[in-house]
């Protein structure tokens, strides 16, 4: 296949859904999937940043749907699958990039905070997911899980965040056997620290010292993504994990 020229295949016409829009790497992913012509249903808490990702899209003439949800809520997410089902009635795009991160050792950790993790980064997308299958499956669509390393590997001090980066991982590998014969792929991308809003409060918080060009960027996990999912159907990526270039950690 040498010499033969790479091109990006339009998402024209596709619908994808979006969560953690708002900022940091789901901003990047909206934004990179609205650019290529996708209508991009923006999920985020902040409405402020979701008015500011649509003004962005639109300077491109791209088109970005805002949804202010909070997913620890089973009737926002309802609402959000009324809503794509009434007006889309189809979902190619779903990415799961939304999420709460908290650090503690076990022995000092709160089973309030492990619940609080679990109802954001394992409950709330378990639940959409579950909810917006049947029109995943009238477009053979595909879904995108934006994890953590530690997800793979738990770290001290993060037993609880990895243990449900852990738990999503299986949730989406049991899933990708329940619907390839649907036409549905399932990809799990697993990143190192990101430059994003969060990764500079976690190291404000531990005291380290911020340096956000050392980091992977958000528009280099969107472009990765943009990558997967534009793939011929012939082909899946299962799993991806990037870490920045220099390891300065």
């Amino acid at each position: 296949m040498c010499g033969v020229p790479f091109t990006v295949r339009s998402l024209s016409g596709q619908i994808a859904l979006v969560t953690g829009a708002s900022s940091g790497i789901g901003r990047a992913i909206a934004l990179a999937l609205a650019a290529e012509g996708a209508t991009v249903c923006g999920l985020g808490r902040n409405e402020q940043r979701l008015s500011a990702l649509v003004g962005s899209a639109r300077e491109t003439g791209a088109h970005v749907v805002p949804f202010k949800v909070d997913f620890t809520q089973a009737a926002a997410i309802d609402d959000v699958v009324d809503a794509v089902t009434r007006d889309f009635g189809r979902l190619d795009i779903l990415v799961h990039s939304a999420g709460e991160h908290a650090r503690g050792t076990v022995e000092e950790s709160s089973l309030e905070q492990l619940d609080s993790l679990y109802r954001s980064n394992v409950r709330a997308p378990y639940r959409l997911t579950q909810c917006l299958l049947p029109v995943l499956k009238v477009a053979h669509g595909q879904i995108v899980f934006i994890n953590s390393s530690v997800g793979l590997s738990a770290p001290r001090d993060a037993g609880q965040f990895a243990a449900t980066q852990h738990a999503i991982k299986a949730v989406a590998d049991s899933l990708r056997q329940e619907v390839n014969g649907d036409g549905i792929r399932i990809l799990n991308v697993f990143l190192g620290r990101v430059a994003t809003p969060r990764q500079a409060r976690i190291y404000e918080k531990q005291g380290w010292g911020y340096e956000p060009e050392l980091l992977l960027q958000p528009e280099d996990v969107a472009r990765m993504v943009l990558t997967a999912v534009t793939l011929p159907k012939t082909a899946e990526v299962t799993e991806i994990m990037m870490r920045p270039a220099i390891k300065s950690y």
